[in-house]
């Protein structure tokens, strides 16, 4: 399995409104596309940060899979505009669970 560890700050108070969607909204929409998450985990140190994981069954799945929901209708003329200006910055790192250890 691949794993993107994905850490997002939001602008200052705005991490509650963004998760808001994250949970109702995003979620979801990669479930339907088998894109798994795990999280979000809400940082103790920094009110505006939080990390979560997205998996893919493998490399290859990982790019088809991302463009179907970046340029699937919810993302485009939704999501996109309502999260990416809640957002000062983010963070991905790409990492291989050989031995599938991430349980969902």
């Amino acid at each position: 399995m691949i794993i993107e560890m994905r850490t997002y700050k939001t602008k200052p108070g705005k991490r509650a409104d963004f998760l808001a969607t994250f949970h109702t909204k995003t979620i979801p929409a990669h479930a339907e596309i088998g894109m798994k998450i795990l999280g979000p985990f809400l940082s103790i140190e920094d009110p505006d940060v939080f990390f979560f994981m997205r998996g893919f069954p493998d490399l290859a799945s990982r790019e088809p899979m991302k463009a179907k929901f970046y340029e699937g209708e919810l993302w485009k003329n939704e999501l996109e505009n309502t999260l990416m200006p809640m957002l000062e910055k983010y963070d991905v790192v790409l990492v291989d669970d050989p031995d599938n250890l991430v349980r969902w």
